[in-house]
């Protein structure tokens, strides 16, 4: 998970500290799952959906490596530095924690998903992260972020298999964004994203963005080596960093986020080169009903959207 340490930086909420081992356990894990017909959310307005086996044409323009903008990349290796150190001094303060599937050990080689994006969101406290919705496979070198946090709403290729970490590609969520890579679900901006293990190429994992205006997938960022999450199962979740803001009470997101709509959905994992729905089977929910006011936001609502290919966090 992005923020997360190398053995997986815990929440200051010690209830969660084992969280992860507790769902590797599929029976536990699956007892609490929702079917689909009890999902409090209508079904999503789906585009026309890029198969996730077309071929894969050119590559991402106008994302940027780190390395290019001094001042720019100070903020990133900050941002790196601080999460693989449980963050900096303030970490104690912030609330982090996350909800959504695990996709779990040998189930896949592959991830594909529809990830909502509104760029109207602002962050105003320097210390405040929402990842949402963000996703990686299993031991993939690669996470996919929708990052938004003071410094701007962008796209990160989060690489897991270099020895630092960190965002290695950043594409801004701007009016070119939107245009190029965004189609409408339920009337709001998403993009399509997908992540895959190469064949025969040992541990060399594919990030691709959909360009709606193209047809055609595109390359966001390639890795090889080996995963340094410590972690055996993938996830894709709706993930914060946050800290209580005194004049209201409840974390600076929950306010300025009050309109957004995080939503994931045709969430797919890639098996023996077969895409399916992801399932209660391979993919579990982090928890069955969780609680807005452990996210500092008590209006918070976590719709299981899907069974489990879908679900949507909103107020």
């Amino acid at each position: 998970m992005n923020g997360h340490t190398p053995t997986r930086a815990r929440s200051a909420r010690s209830a969660r500290t084992a969280l992860a081992a507790a769902l590797l356990v599929a029976a536990a894990a699956l007892g609490g799952v929702r079917s689909a017909g009890t999902a409090a959310a209508r079904p999503a307005e789906r585009p026309a959906a890029p198969s996730p086996d077309a071929p894969h044409h050119g590559a991402v323009a106008g994302a940027r490596t780190p390395g290019r903008d001094a001042g720019r990349d100070r903020a990133v290796e900050a941002l790196r530095d601080g999460r693989t150190a449980h963050r900096h001094a303030r970490a104690a303060a912030l609330t982090h924690n996350w909800w959504g599937i695990f996709p779990q050990p040998g189930t896949h080689d592959g991830i594909t998903a529809t990830h909502s994006v509104d760029t109207a969101y602002r962050v105003t406290d320097a210390d405040n992260f929402t990842y949402a919705p963000t996703t990686k496979a299993q031991n993939s070198c690669i996470e996919v972020v929708t990052a938004y946090w003071n410094s701007g709403n962008e796209l990160w290729a989060w690489d897991w298999c270099s020895r630092d970490g960190g965002p290695a590609k950043i594409l801004p969520l701007d009016a070119d964004f939107r245009a190029k890579y965004t189609t409408a679900v339920d009337g709001r901006p998403a993009f399509s994203i997908q992540l895959v293990k190469d064949a025969g190429s040992g541990n060399r994992w594919s990030s691709y963005l959909y360009n709606y205006r193209t047809a055609q997938w595109e390359l966001l960022y390639r890795q090889s080596g080996t995963d340094q999450s410590d972690l055996d199962h993938g996830w894709d979740i709706f993930e914060i960093y946050a800290s209580v803001n005194p004049a209201t009470g409840v974390g600076y997101y929950c306010t300025e986020a009050r309109n957004t709509v995080f939503d994931s959905s045709t969430i797919q994992l890639r098996r023996n080169g077969v895409w399916k729905p992801a399932r209660p089977a391979d993919s579990p929910w982090t928890e069955a009903n969780p609680s807005g006011r452990d996210f500092l936001c008590p209006p918070l609502k976590f719709l299981q959207a899907g069974a489990n290919d879908h679900w949507t966090v909103r107020q």
